[in-house]
């Protein structure tokens, strides 16, 4: 069973989320998301359990926990719904695409006399 953790800590390590989880059943594995550029925590992870009735129990114990200050958000991941679009670098919004500068009061650079 794939278990979402939310609100994590910046600080929690994969092993002190292990060992919360431990206390429920078996873990087979851990993961805290990081931002793919700053390698810095996104403050979410996942966690597999094998066992759903341990699983459950575990959301049961975990979700509304504190651990290193934060209220952990525990439940049943769900599949990652890719709504997000692809091939074009953001845009969309207004029927515009991103891109273009200047723009404002009298556009973009100054005139030299």
């Amino acid at each position: 069973m794939k278990i979402y953790v939310g609100n994590l800590s910046f600080e929690v390590t994969e092993e002190e989320l292990r060992q919360e989880f431990e206390a429920f059943g078996k873990v087979e594995s851990i993961s805290i998301i990081t931002d793919k550029y700053s390698g810095r925590p996104k403050g979410f992870g996942f966690v597999e359990m094998p066992s759903v009735s341990e699983g459950q129990a575990a959301i049961n114990g975990l979700n509304g926990k504190t651990l290193k200050d934060r209220t952990l958000v525990v439940n049943a991941a769900r599949p990652r719904t890719d709504d997000r679009g692809g091939g074009s670098y953001g845009g969309g919004r207004d029927g515009r695409s991103g891109g273009g500068r200047g723009g404002g009061f009298g556009g973009g650079r100054q005139r030299r006399y």
